[in-house]
Parts: C-alpha cells; sequence; structure tokens
C-alpha cells in the first residue's frame, strides 16, 4: 500500500500544525511521499507566505523596500524551527535568498520560496528526504507539463530514497527556471505525484472533513459528502461549487487513483473519497441528490421565430455568440423558438450588439432578454435510475413559490439545473437542501 499526502497551507501554518502532520503521517506507513504548500495563515489576522512573497515582489518593482516584510516571513521560519527544535539553520539559508533580491528577480523564483522553505522545514521535522520540486516537476519551454519526464523523475525520487518530501506550486523549465503553476497548484503536485509513483490513494489534507453538499454560507452545517464520482465532482465544480483545482483531478482520475479529502485538525474523520464509480449496494443512505451548488448573474436570452430552421438559425446565432466570445451555459429548444443562457458579465457591454447581428441574420421575430437569473444545479448519480426526482424537486421549489425560469438536464442525467431569479437563489439552494439532502 502507498499514499500519496498532500497537506495545504493551513495545515503547515505553525508549529503545532506541524505535529499534527507528523502524528497523521506515523500513524500509516503506507504514507511514504509527503506534498507540502507553503505555511498559511495562523489565525484570521495573519498572512501567508505566498502572499507576503507577492507583496515583496510588488515592492521590488517599483523600488520600495521589502525588509520588514522578509523580516516578518524569517521570524515564520525560524520560529517554527525552533519550536520543533530542528538542526536545520533555516535564517542562514533565509538570509543567503534575501541577499540576493533586487528588483527584476524572477518573481516565480521569489514566491515558490514559501513552500521551498516550509518543505524543507518538514522535510527534517518527519526525517524525509528533501526532493526539490525543481528537480522531478519538469515543463516544457512553452510552460506545458512534461508528463514523460516528470512521472519519470518522480518514480526515480520514490525509487531511491523511498520516504521523500516535495514542495508543492512549483517545478522549472527546461532552462532551469523556476516556474509556478496557477493558486492552489500544490494539489496538481500532489495528483502528478500519486499518479507518477502508482498509489494506491492520494490524500489531500486540508482544514475541512471534505466536500460538503452545500455551501456553509448558505446551508447551515451542511453534511458532507462521503463518496463521489469524479464526474460528479466535475458537474459541481462546472455548475460552481469551489472544490478541487480541475488540474488537480485529472492525473489521478486518469491513473484510476482514489481521491480521499481529509482533515488535518479532525483526522479521524473519513472525509470525501473520490472513486471512479460507486456501485448502487455501497450506498449508505437513500439520499438521490450528493451535492447541490449554483452560480448567480446570468442573461436567458429568448429568440422566437415562426417556422424556424431551428439546426440553422440555432448555429447562426451560436457563431453569433461564438464571435463576440461568450460562452453557453445551456440551451433550450421549442418548436418555434431556443432560449440560451450566458454569464451577464461575458455578455456585458455587447448585449445589445448581439441582439442586433441575431435578429439580423437569424431573422428572428422576437428576441426577449431575461436577466438577474441563477442557476441552481442538483448533482447526483443516483437521479437517472430513481423516476420523479425532477418533479419532486419542481413541486419543492413551487411549494416555497420560487419561480423556476429555466430547465436544463445533461445528456447523463448527472445534474438538473434550474435558472431562478438572483433573489432567490439562496432561498432556492436552502428548499432542495433541506427537502433531499439535510
Amino acid at each position: 500500500m502507498l499514499k500519496v499526502c498532500k497537506f495545504g497551507g493551513s495545515s503547515v501554518a505553525g508549529s503545532e500544525q506541524f505535529k499534527k502532520v507528523k502524528a497523521i503521517i506515523e500513524s500509516d506507513e503506507a504514507r511514504r511521499i509527503v506534498i507540502v504548500s507553503a505555511a498559511g495563515k495562523r489565525d484570521s489576522s495573519d498572512h501567508k507566505l505566498t502572499d507576503l512573497l507577492y507583496l515583496c515582489d510588488a515592492h521590488l518593482t517599483y523600488g520600495v523596500s521589502c525588509n520588514d516584510i522578509l523580516a516578518e516571513i524569517r521570524d515564520r521560519l525560524t520560529g517554527i524551527a525552533a519550536d520543533l527544535h530542528l538542526s536545520y539553520d533555516v535564517g542562514a539559508d533565509f538570509d543567503a535568498f534575501a541577499a540576493r533580491l533586487t528588483k527584476g528577480f524572477p518573481v516565480d523564483e521569489l514566491v515558490s520560496r514559501g513552500e521551498y522553505f516550509t518543505a524543507r522545514l518538514m522535510a527534517v521535522f518527519l526525517g524525509y528526504t528533501f526532493v526539490d520540486a525543481s528537480e522531478c516537476i519538469l515543463f516544457t519551454y512553452d510552460g506545458v507539463l512534461d508528463k514523460e519526464k516528470t512521472y519519470s523523475a518522480l518514480a526515480e525520487a520514490v525509487e531511491k530514497y523511498g520516504r521523500v518530501l516535495i514542495p508543492g506550486f512549483y517545478g522549472s523549465l527546461p532552462s532551469g527556471k523556476i516556474r509556478v503553476m496557477s493558486r492552489g497548484g500544490s494539489d496538481i503536485t500532489g495528483a502528478v505525484a500519486a499518479a507518477a509513483a502508482h498509489a494506491d490513494v492520494y490524500e489531500n489534507w486540508t482544514d475541512v472533513s471534505g466536500i460538503l453538499m452545500a455551501d456553509p454560507r448558505i446551508v447551515k452545517d451542511p453534511k458532507p459528502i462521503p463518496k463521489i464520482t469524479y464526474n460528479e465532482l466535475h458537474e459541481l465544480a462546472y455548475a460552481g461549487a469551489s472544490v478541487l483545482h480541475e488540474d488537480s483531478v485529472q492525473p489521478c482520475m486518469e491513473a484510476g487513483i482514489p481521491l480521499n479529502i481529509r482533515n488535518t485538525n479532525a483526522p479521524d474523520d473519513a472525509g470525501t473519497l473520490i472513486v471512479d464509480s460507486v456501485e448502487e449496494e455501497e450506498s449508505e443512505n437513500d439520499r438521490f441528490i450528493t451535492g447541490i451548488t449554483g452560480r448567480r448573474n446570468f442573461d436567458i436570452l429568448t429568440v422566437t421565430k415562426r417556422n424556424m430552421d431551428t439546426c440553422n438559425t440555432l448555429s447562426r446565432a451560436l457563431a453569433i455568440l461564438s464571435q463576440y466570445h461568450v460562452p453557453i451555459e445551456h440551451i433550450t429548444l421549442g418548436l418555434d423558438s431556443f432560449a440560451l443562457v450566458a454569464s451577464s458579465a461575458a455578455l456585458g457591454d455587447t448585449l445589445y450588439d448581439i441582439i442586433a447581428d441575431i435578429r439580423k441574420n437569424c431573422r428572428a421575430d422576437n428576441i426577449e432578454i431575461k436577466d438577474n437569473i441563477a442557476l441552481v444545479a442538483s448533482v447526483g448519480r443516483k437521479m437517472s435510475s430513481h423516476p420523479g426526482i425532477s418533479g419532486r424537486l419542481f413541486k419543492a421549489l413551487g411549494d416555497n413559490n420560487i419561480n423556476i425560469r429555466t430547465i436544463a438536464q445533461g445528456a447523463d442525467e448527472l445534474a438538473i439545473v434550474v435558472g431562478v431569479e438572483n433573489s432567490q437563489f439562496e432561498t432556492a439552494i436552502r428548499v432542495l437542501y433541506d427537502g433531499f439532502a439535510g
């Protein structure tokens, strides 16, 4: 059994969190590959190391001293080393790094040092071999992950050292220059390491006990999702849920590796397990809905034309929207009409130009606009096998005086999406959660 463990910024924010990580690692011999983010906030008034490093870059760019910020970062790192009685002189290494900082210093290398120094400290604390991400997370010159070279380098490091500690978030270009990923990139490092090592499980340790069934800012104490498929996760993310970085899911999904989201502060919680598929008999309850999420601020463009040649008219309308770089969320077809749902922000100031072009090129009899629309998605793998679910959803919304402005369902029947007024967005989510998930 081999497990790859990634610990996020909140999990390595200070010495007490380091101790929790060590207890987790030592509780299971299978946890032999560890990836860490840069130290995050210890409390609401604190700063993430990565944010401080980006601030240093801004100061350097404008010729302003960043010595106070560097001193704050150094104190964080040396404080952890002192609290844990580590032999590693992180202060000396940090001073050598700080001495190199001048205007024009590569920003990617600068902001990657949060992960680098946090990982150096954690490697010493765990007794694991530190492997610099610049040696095993390898990009092509155009910034794309070189999968073949990366997987080979990671596999070689694991075989050579057995227990390794790798900083997340960055890698290197063929020239050796440091390149960082988008924020949240440590999740990607962990997933790539899991795939390269043919791990049995990729554990992503954070500060929540898995993915929640609804936004806790809308629903009070929503339940965690015990098990979810990769397809359901993709639907939830597309519909608006704040879940894992999409690129951090793909390597595990392609390799068929289960992804387990766990809570560093509650290590006994099972968290959420993300898998390829779930057998019906594995279901722990009678809930048909896995999760509920959504987004606000959409417009519905309804195009009406008597005796419409739907294929030609629709294709012309879509071509016009493509010219204006407006993606379409959903399409609803009628006998002599169709409705297109698009983001209000994407339509922006071009809305009336788009309407004019559709009216002209499609020879539409009428174009109606409904704005201030929110899309609410109910996602669940079991909905397709249980008749009457959509009817129950619509009834629940109707019983609570929520007017449905549009309805969409994917061909795979994993999600039912309804459009409601922006003002009823949170109410709709609470109604659906209370009726089907609570």
